[in-house]
């Protein structure tokens, strides 16, 4: 049965929701809740995109590895006996068993069910009792490879063996991040992803949006960084991602009841750097939060168009995390930061409701929402892509 939204008349709707601010519009809701479009947003995003999966330096070590989901596809990644870091399935070639679950230290990918054995680098290399198959190689069932990237210090995968690099298509983002030099910066295994039953747009459009700032979340906590100081610099052509700049009341301002850093301060920031926030998104998968002695990271993991999960990580300047009293410190500001978090959640629960009405909206936006509009050009660009390769490839009847 061919859905409702797969129609030329749909697609071309989407342009109205990349005009510039004062006259664009909302994605259409199908976007946020049609099954059928999760399943076609997963070629046209998430099989060709780069997607974070975590920080380098949650793998110092050769054999060190962590698991992780993105549209539900298991995956490893893990540091192999060269020192380079691998991306690949966790499923095994035989009987689909998973190889590795959580993280570890490990010679060997070892499937627990019948024992095949996978080298680091996902190579096949012991398979018992398989001498009597006929026409079977080792060497024709290693663990599925992905493309590997390290930008920021974080690594990034791609389904897509032929993906253009990524760094080189984010110029203006890392301008705005350079004097943090997030490739050093520390900060704990985080804990495992949280899982939400909202669309995964609606979390990432939640996480850069300047708008309602000092409409849900008035008070103390966050009184400094006004909607009224966002600004949305220009993105270079093709940019993989964009930032909103929001102004701060005071220097070194920060999420806790204090208002200010308590934490050492990155140590390269400017002036300017220290009277603002930097909230940066590279879609589908990373957003961050950062202030000038901290920055939080969430990881989006898309697994339905009424679900996802979400790794909340946590970076501090080098040696922040040696000082005295750290611990306190930290918790003295997550705690802060999960109480903003909360009222973020509930919201977005009760927008994912909405969208699923009959009466869900093309809402217009406020110039402060600008970054709403960077993310829908990126998607829209794509959607409208994915669509036209589509009709040429397999002819689609439309919708009477």
């Amino acid at each position: 049965m061919i859905n409702k939204v797969f129609t030329e008349d749909f697609f071309a709707s989407m342009a109205s929701s990349t005009l510039d601010i004062g006259r664009a519009e909302s994605l259409p809701p199908e976007c946020y809740a049609d099954p059928a479009f999760f399943e076609f947003e997963k070629e046209a995003l998430f099989n060709h995109e780069w997607l974070c999966v975590g920080r380098e330096s949650l793998l110092p070590n050769i054999g060190d590895y962590f698991t992780v989901t993105h549209i539900n596809e298991p995956l490893i990644i893990c540091r192999d006996k060269t020192k380079e870091i691998k991306a690949m399935s966790a499923v095994c070639q035989h009987r689909g068993m998973l190889v590795a679950e959580d993280h570890g230290n490990t010679k060997v990918f070892l499937c627990p069910y019948h024992n095949w054995c996978y080298q680091l680098d996902g190579s096949l290399s012991g398979a018992p009792a398989m001498n009597k198959t006929c026409d079977f190689s080792r060497k024709n069932h290693a663990l599925p490879q992905l493309k590997v990237e390290i930008w920021q210090g974080f690594i990034f995968v791609n389904f897509d063996l032929n993906a253009a690099p990524l760094a080189p298509r984010l110029p203006e983002v890392s301008k705005y991040l350079a004097n943090y030099e997030l490739e050093k910066a520390e900060g704990p295994r985080p804990e495992k992803p949280e899982s939400y039953n909202w669309n995964w747009k609606v979390m990432m459009e939640n996480n850069n949006d300047g708008y309602h700032a000092t409409k849900l979340h008035k008070g103390p906590l966050h009184d400094f960084i006004p909607s009224e100081k966002s600004e949305f610099p220009t993105m270079s052509e093709n940019e993989a991602g964009y930032v909103r700049l929001n102004g701060t009341d005071h220097a070194d301002a920060a999420f806790n009841p204090l208002q200010k850093a308590i934490l050492p301060i990155f140590p390269n920031l400017t002036d300017e750097d220290r009277n603002r926030a930097v909230f940066a998104n590279l879609p589908p998968t990373l957003s961050l939060v950062i202030t000038a002695d901290m920055i939080i990271y969430l990881i989006l993991h898309a697994e339905s168009a009424e679900s996802h999960s979400m790794t909340i990580g946590y970076l501090v300047a080098p040696g922040a995390m040696k000082t005295p009293l750290f611990q306190d410190k930290i918790d003295f500001n997550m705690k802060a930061a999960m109480e903003i978090t909360e009222q973020d959640l509930h919201v977005d629960r009760l927008v994912q409701v909405g969208l699923n009405s009959r009466f869900a909206p093309r809402g217009r936006y406020s110039w402060q929402e600008e970054a709403q509009l960077l993310l829908n050009q990126w998607l829209v660009e794509r959607y409208q892509h994915s669509w036209k390769h589509t009709q040429q490839t397999i002819p689609i009847k439309q919708a009477t």
